[in-house]
């Protein structure tokens, strides 16, 4: 494989690991623009990957899920763990907005008990703490010269386009891509995003307008929960043929990035980007022949996390948070 073949190897590994963090990372802008901490997206995703993961088994299972209906079944769990995500970040939202808790403390508890949870639920049902999937069929697919090849149909042949952001990836990739524009217009260009934004900037003032802080706080907290959810299912199903009731830390890598992207739908993209290219090179590094073998998996194991804290170190004092973020509000304090 020559080196520009590896760059593009490299680049189209990065969707696998960069859709499920810009997904994640959005929900948790969602979340704290309405001024609510979400440190329970590790949580979060665990649990919506695991609701996603057993409807998508279920279905294998009984064989309603074939080779030819297995994107519709994929998204239909995505739907189901952006429900799920949802209903499980109403515990923050309680704990946060009606009982006023430690945002953060509330956070870490439900990152405890997200996974604790649903492996309680999959040893009493299963008798096994994983759940066993097919991630075959999950991936677009097509015929040539009577062998399956996973690209879109034509535009997997195009040049260098084709091979980077056609071939080898699935319709979450798609979504994910969906996911950030419609994230972004909503935040950049309606109203609801200008008073989702207001909550968590000066809940007090938008109060003072008549805007119900509660009701966009429960919103903003939902919204992250079901991205959560979708986030973790993707995670999972793509880089992975089991559930074993943990997503390795992506929920806080997910936060890294949308500290690193300024709480900015666009700068959230490109910082996806760039820990998805990190990840990718640390399970593709052998493709490069200045790097054949040498035995330094070691290293571009750690290496998105050395990115991470890195990154964190040279840009975290440019970074300003919404004022009023993790500040409980009380409507009759003044």
């Amino acid at each position: 494989m020559s080196t520009f073949e590896g760059f593009l190897f490299i680049l189209n590994g990065s969707l696998v690991f960069m859709i499920p963090l810009l997904i994640v990372a959005l929900g948790a802008m969602f979340a704290e623009k309405s001024g609510v901490i979400n440190i329970a997206m590790e949580g979060t995703m665990v649990f919506g990957a695991f609701c996603g993961v057993v409807f998508l088994r279920a279905m294998q299972e009984n064989g309603v899920a074939t080779a030819s209906n297995s994107t519709w079944f994929y998204l239909i769990s995505g739907i189901i763990a952006m429900v799920s995500g949802a209903a499980f970040s109403l515990l923050l939202g309680f704990s946060a907005i009606n009982m006023k808790s430690d945002q953060t403390i509330a956070g870490t508890a439900l990152n405890m008990f997200g996974p604790a949870l649903t492996i309680f639920i999959a040893m009493q049902s299963r008798s096994v703490r994983n759940v066993q999937f097919s991630s075959a069929n999950l991936f677009f697919s097509t015929i040539v010269d009577g062998v399956r090849v996973n690209k879109v149909p034509f535009l997997g042949d195009i040049p260098v386009l084709g091979p980077l952001l056609f071939q080898n990836i699935s319709i979450m990739t798609i979504v994910g891509f969906i996911v950030w524009g419609f994230a972004y217009f909503i935040i950049k260009k309606t109203r609801f995003g200008l008073r989702l934004s207001a909550c968590g900037e000066n809940p007090q003032a938008a109060d003072s307008v008549g805007i119900n802080v509660y009701k966009y706080r429960y919103l903003g907290t939902m919204i992250s929960g079901a991205l959560g959810g979708l986030g973790g299912l993707i995670f999972i199903a793509e880089s992975s043929v089991s559930w074993q009731g943990d997503v390795y830390g992506y929920g806080f890598l997910a936060i890294a990035v949308l500290i690193f992207g300024q709480w900015k739908p666009a700068k959230i993209l490109w910082a996806s980007l760039f820990f998805g290219i990190a990840k990718s090179l640390s399970a593709r590094y052998s493709v490069f022949p200045i790097f054949e073998g040498v035995q330094i998996k070691w290293f571009f194991d750690m290496l998105p996390y050395l990115a991470t804290m890195v990154v964190l170190v040279f840009t975290s004092k440019k970074s300003r948070a919404p004022k009023a973020e993790g500040i409980p509000y009380d409507k009759g304090a003044r």
